[in-house]
Parts: structure tokens; sequence; C-alpha cells
């Protein structure tokens, strides 16, 4: 497979004082870490290519643990995470597919052993297009107060030729959460749910 030529990147780091209520004690941080890379099979059908998720393995490994430096630098702070990816127009949504494994891997591997599956929007669009990626706690799915999302996207990206891929994590339950359900405080964490 061709090795992964990275255009650009793109950090973005929200925090979050309040949703219309009190302010909280500390923000809630959401922030998501972009890289648009060249698709190597735009423009064409390529059978195989399952080799590439392969190749954006130390890449999907470097972005997690930038995104976790952009939250501070604290692994364990981290509580929820996300992927997603967009693919130029020359390509399909299958190519957007290869980040699932690399993206959610090296986020379970940079917050120590994460349990959850990773959640993951994609989509084929132009530059400029938005995403909202999803995002659930790191070691329960069913936690409600940190399901949330995220909307990314580059004004020049992707093109015909690339793929906008994204990784996204947050330091806590959203502001003012009052969803009920199973808290974070009472995950068990053995198999990813509860």
């Amino acid at each position: 497979m061709p090795s992964v030529e990275v255009r650009k990147r793109v950090t973005l780091v929200e925090e979050i004082f309040h949703e219309g209520g009190p302010a909280a004690k500390s923000p809630y941080r959401r922030a998501a870490i972009l890289a648009v890379v060249k698709n190597p099979f735009a423009g064409r059908y390529v059978e195989e290519i399952v080799g590439f998720s392969d190749d954006l393995k130390p890449l999907g490994l470097d972005m997690a643990k930038a995104l976790i430096a952009a939250l501070g630098g604290d692994a364990k702070a981290i509580q929820g995470y996300g992927k997603g990816a967009i693919v130029g127009a020359a390509g399909e949504i299958e190519h957007g597919a290869l980040w699932h494994a690399p993206g959610g891997y090296a986020m379970r591997e940079a917050l120590g052993g994460a349990m959850a599956i990773v959640p993951s929007a994609k989509k084929v669009a132009g530059p400029g297009a938005r995403l909202d990626v999803p995002i659930t706690h790191i070691n329960a799915s069913y936690v409600r107060s940190h399901f949330d999302a995220i909307e990314v996207g580059v004004a020049d990206a992707p093109r015909a030729d690339e793929i906008l891929l994204a990784l996204a994590m947050t330091t806590g339950p959203r502001v003012h959460n009052r969803a009920g359900g199973l808290e974070a405080s009472n995950v068990k964490g053995l198999d990813g749910l509860r």
C-alpha cells in the first residue's frame, strides 16, 4: 500500500462554561483533531484496500496523543471519544471506513485500554463539508451523560482526491447533564457497554 500523505492537520478545542444554566465549576472540554490525507484510491475502484487501514495506524496514534495533549496532557482526564471521516468526491464511503480500526484502536491505546466501542460517522462530500462526530463514554456506551457530538470541517478539504480523518475526545459529561441512566461512577467497564 502507498504511504500516508498528510496535507494538513487542524486541532479544535472548545471550553463550555454553561448551556444557559449556572456556570460549571470547571469547563467541559471537547476537542477534535483532523488530518487531511491523500486518498490513494480516488478516481478508481480498487478491490483490495484494507492494507491502507494498517498504513493509517501510526497516524492514528500520533493524532490520539496530540489530542490528549491539546486537552491538557492527562489521559486519565479523558472520558469521552469518537471518530469520523469525510471522503472527497472522487472516493467512496468505503475509503472512510478504513479509519475505523486505526482511529479507534489508537485512542484506546493512548487512553490506556478504554473499553467502549468508538462511535463513528462518515460521508462523501466536498471541500468545506461539515461532519458531526458522535461521542460516547470511553468505557461504557450506555452512559447517557457523555452522549455528545462535535462538528468538524476544514474550509478547503477534502479535495476530490483526499480524506479528512477526525478523532474527538471530551473531559467529562455534558454541562448540565440531566438525562438520567447509568452514571460514569457506576461503570464496571468489563464489556464496553455497562
